[in-house]
């Protein structure tokens, strides 16, 4: 299955929204994409989770990854809207306790277009 990655920022916050499955062979696409992304240097990175089925411990190794370098400029990763299998992931790693987990994507991260 093919994994989407689209990104969106605005005033040093970014809102990532995730599509399909996170595992072995897309990881690398969504490493890159955060990659790219962490140059700009943003305060706050947002997850949008809620499109995501599947994510194995290759794709928590990419967010954990994420989080450490937006934490080492001070900054802060959250993950939003887990699906339960996600979730569940989550839950059973401990992960939930590591990332700042929203039920939904938090409304001040849903940027117009035309903002």
């Amino acid at each position: 299955m093919e994994l989407k990655v689209s990104t969106r920022s605005h005033a040093g916050h970014a809102l990532v929204a995730i599509a399909g499955e996170i595992d072995l062979y897309t990881a690398p696409r969504l490493q890159s994409e955060f990659t790219r992304l962490l140059q700009d240097g943003p305060s706050r990175v947002v997850i949008d989770m809620s499109q995501v089925d599947f994510c194995d411990s290759t794709g928590m190794n990419v967010l954990l990854s994420a989080l450490k370098r937006v934490r080492e400029r001070g900054g802060q990763l959250e993950v939003a809207a887990p699906r339960p299998a996600v979730r569940k992931i989550l839950q059973v790693t401990g992960l939930d306790s590591v990332f700042t987990v929203h039920e939904e994507v938090p409304e001040e991260m849903l940027i117009s277009e035309g903002s």
